[in-house]
C-alpha cells in the first residue's frame, strides 16, 4: 500500500513539478543527460551569499526523473549551497521511497549526478 502513495507522489511530481522552469537570470545552470534512456535534464539555481535562494529545472526526462529533479530541489532551496555536497544516491531513493530497477535507478539519479557538476566559483 505504502508503494502505491510513493508511486502516486512520482505521478503528481510528473505532472504537476513544484519547481519547473527555468531562472532567466539564474547564477547557475547545469545540464545533465542519461544517455542509455534518453532523459534531459537543465537546473538553474540562484544563490545569494551561499545561500541556494531558488532552483528551477527543465526537462525532456521520464516520469522517475522528473519527479527525481523535482523533490531534490525540495531538498536544496533555502539552504546552504554546501547542501549540494551532502546529497547521497540514498538521499534521492528515500524521497522516491519505492524500490527501483537499475535502469529506473539511473532515471533518479540523474538530477543529483547533474547537481553534482556545480562550482561554487563558476558563473556559467
Amino acid at each position: 500500500m505504502e508503494d502505491n502513495l510513493y508511486q502516486e507522489q512520482i505521478l503528481d511530481r510528473y505532472h504537476h513539478p513544484h519547481h519547473l522552469g527555468e531562472i532567466k537570470d539564474a547564477t547557475f545552470k547545469l545540464e545533465g543527460a542519461n544517455r542509455s534512456c534518453g532523459d534531459e535534464l537543465q537546473i538553474y539555481i540562484q544563490t545569494d551569499d551561499q545561500l541556494i535562494t531558488d532552483a528551477r529545472f527543465t526537462a525532456h526526462a521520464c516520469a522517475v526523473c522528473t519527479a527525481s529533479a523535482d523533490l531534490t530541489l525540495d531538498r536544496i532551496i533555502g539552504q546552504p549551497t554546501t547542501t549540494i555536497d551532502s546529497l547521497t544516491a540514498d538521499n534521492v531513493k528515500e524521497s522516491i521511497g519505492i524500490p527501483l530497477s537499475p535502469i529506473r535507478l539511473k532515471c533518479a539519479l540523474l538530477p543529483l549526478e547533474t547537481l553534482r557538476g556545480y562550482k561554487p566559483n563558476d558563473n556559467t
